[in-house]
């Protein structure tokens, strides 16, 4: 029903995280409470799945903070064909069998550096050696794709695409650059780190042997060969990229239960939490679901010729 609109449901389950990235924009979620429960989250993957709504992403904060993240995704795995989670690894580790064994398909894995003093400064304090472990214990359970996401800083990491490029062409992973997105209330972050990926791009696509878009057409995928083997690298420009936003196909849930119909704005909140807690059934919920929809337009857009 809404396939051709929105295939992705991400659900931010908590805004709490072990770590204090400097540049994290927190799903821009007005939200100071969580409110939903698992049985809260099943119903709303319910809801999204019977609209054909078929890929769920769970996001934070960090979601393995929760104590019942895996029975979270082992609710909503048989409801649709792909559950994913973003994290930034510190906790994967003693996560990852048991999310497997719970229906989780993979993982988004946040890597900003693969400089030990320089990750601690820009997680403040997180500690590098727990993040490794938990993507080769990914590996090992085959959370597969297991996706490495680098946000490009501005003087800070711009030198490292070519180290994380061969890190991930080394463990088989899928290497996504990530230009840095608006901050909520932190103009000041966004002007001084912020950096286009052109010239990272342009220079990736000189070497590739292959080009190819993501499902949604809003990211190119390049093919590298590297170290006898081969680097898959995804490009994530959003910024100021009316194609890209135009293509979006996410809807959100904040985790006080509201949907979000885009990452930049709060305000054109939908709000289900009492849908979601009534007893009513289903339909009340799918209103929603296509209110949220209808007021999907792109945030970043074409400027109009004057």
């Amino acid at each position: 029903m809404l396939s051709r609109l929105v295939r992705n449901l991400r659900i931010c389950v908590t805004e709490k995280c072990n770590l204090k990235c400097f540049f994290c924009h927190r799903e821009w979620d007005p939200s100071s409470n969580c409110l939903l429960e698992a049985k809260d989250i099943v119903k709303i993957v319910e809801a999204a799945s019977s609209l054909g709504i078929k890929n769920v992403k769970i996001t934070g904060g960090e979601p393995l903070v929760r104590s019942d993240i895996v029975e979270i995704i082992s609710g909503i795995s048989p409801l649709v064909d792909e559950v994913s989670l973003v994290t930034n690894g510190v906790l994967l580790e003693d996560y990852a069998l048991d999310l497997k064994r719970a229906g989780l398909s993979r993982v988004n894995v946040g890597l900003p550096s693969l400089d030990s003093s320089k990750y601690e400064s820009i997680t403040g304090g997180g500690d590098i050696s727990r993040v490794l472990k938990g993507i080769e214990a990914a590996r090992e359970v085959e959370l597969n794709p297991v996706k490495i996401n680098m946000v490009i800083l501005k003087g800070i990491n711009e030198n490292e695409v070519e180290k994380m490029m061969d890190y991930a062409c080394n463990i088989g992973a899928t290497l996504q650059l990530i230009e840095l997105q608006p901050i909520p209330e932190g103009e000041q972050v966004f002007e001084k780190f912020h950096v286009s990926l052109r010239q990272i791009e342009e220079s990736i696509a000189l070497k590739s042997v292959m080009r190819t878009l993501n499902p949604t057409g809003q990211r190119a995928v390049y093919t590298i060969p590297r170290n006898g083997g081969k680097a898959v690298v995804e490009i994530v420009s959003p910024v100021n990229n009316p194609d890209f936003c135009s293509r979006c196909s996410k809807l959100r849930v904040t985790c006080d239960g509201r949907l979000k119909p885009c990452l930049l704005r709060n305000d054109n909140l939908v709000n289900i939490f009492e849908s979601v807690r009534s007893e009513t059934g289903l339909e009340a919920l799918r209103e929603k679901f296509m209110e949220a929809i209808s007021l999907k337009e792109p945030y970043w857009k074409i400027p109009q010729k004057i």
